[in-house]
């Protein structure tokens, strides 16, 4: 059985400028989390993010956590509050953007190598190992005409929009699952399903 999660990490990049892009949708499915556990954030200079206590739906303490260092810098606030709290690594839930999953997937892992993704890439550093639960939230490939990085950092659609909405909440009934029963019974359970487009 893995450890119990007592921290959960949404990834993306602080400022108007990349709000709602693809590559914060770490972000948006911590919001949304945090306002359905009647959370607030606050600024936590040694964490270097907007943090939060919480209680689970179980009624079990929880941190949540949204790093302000820019996505390529996540790693350090996450290794300020494992520290603070003197947690294992093992204990993190990162919730995060994957262009190799389709707009609608989700998929969730007990660990894993990057896969290309910077904030993973530092979370694995400054962690000291790819063994931390994390939750991938399909923003779909560039097309061809798209640059990766103006795709990432861009909107997403109005029909996707819709989608994403969904895929949200897909993403919270999962991390709620995972915390009541494991990882591993979330992810047979998450991992099969799929938002689909509206027609």
């Amino acid at each position: 059985m893995a450890s119990p999660i007592q921290l959960i990490v949404g990834l993306g990049n602080p400022g108007a400028k990349y709000d709602r892009t693809r590559h914060n949708i770490g972000f948006e499915v911590l919001d949304r989390l945090a306002q359905r556990w009647f959370c607030s954030w606050q600024d936590h200079r040694r964490f270097k993010g907007q943090f939060t206590e919480a209680r689970s739906p179980q009624g079990e303490k929880l941190l949540l956590l949204k790093p302000t260092t820019y996505m390529n810098k996540s790693g350090e606030s996450m290794r300020a509050v494992l520290d603070w709290y003197k947690l294992q690594p093992e204990t993190v839930l990162v919730v995060y953007d994957d262009m190799d999953l389709p707009v609608g997937r989700l998929r969730l892992r007990l660990s894993g190598s990057a896969g290309g993704h910077n904030g993973i890439k530092s979370a694995i550093v400054h962690l000291g190992g790819q063994n931390f639960p994390r939750l991938r939230v399909g923003i779909g490939k560039s097309g061809p005409s798209n640059e990766t990085i103006s795709h990432v950092l861009g909107k997403f659609t109005p029909a996707e929009q819709g989608m994403m909405q969904e895929v949200i909440d897909l993403s919270i009934a999962a991390i709620e699952k995972a915390l009541k029963d494991g990882v591993e019974k979330s992810m047979s359970l998450y991992n099969a399903k799929s938002v689909e487009a509206s027609t």
